[in-house]
């Protein structure tokens, strides 16, 4: 399998350079066959041509692994419990002050 630098040529693609960024790191033959390049462009690769791929070292199939994620916590009781405590223990800091307050200045 061959493998291109198409970087230089990127912004001179006439199907423009998404066509090109979407074949990245696979095998484009076919991509590259089903549009009809003509000989001009054929020969154009050669200047653009890297070195050869081992296939024998690509793996044959990839296991998706999901990634881990936090358990959904569907009930979300103690979440609402943690937001309102979050609001009402300042609040009632501050009412437990202004009370001091008003009970010392009338002393």
């Amino acid at each position: 399998m061959m493998v291109y630098d198409l970087t230089k040529f990127l912004e001179d693609h006439p199907g423009g350079d998404e066509v090109l960024l979407s074949a990245t790191g696979k095998d484009a033959t076919d991509d590259f066959e089903d549009v009809g390049h003509s000989d001009s462009a054929r020969d154009m690769m050669n200047q653009y041509y890297v070195g050869e791929i081992d296939v024998s070292t690509i793996p044959k199939k990839t296991a998706y692994k999901p990634p881990k994620q936090p358990h959904y916590n569907q009930d979300k009781t103690s979440e609402f419990i943690i937001k309102l405590l979050q609001f009402l223990v300042p609040l009632a800091i501050l009412g437990l002050a202004v009370g001091i307050r008003i009970y010392t200045k009338s002393s």
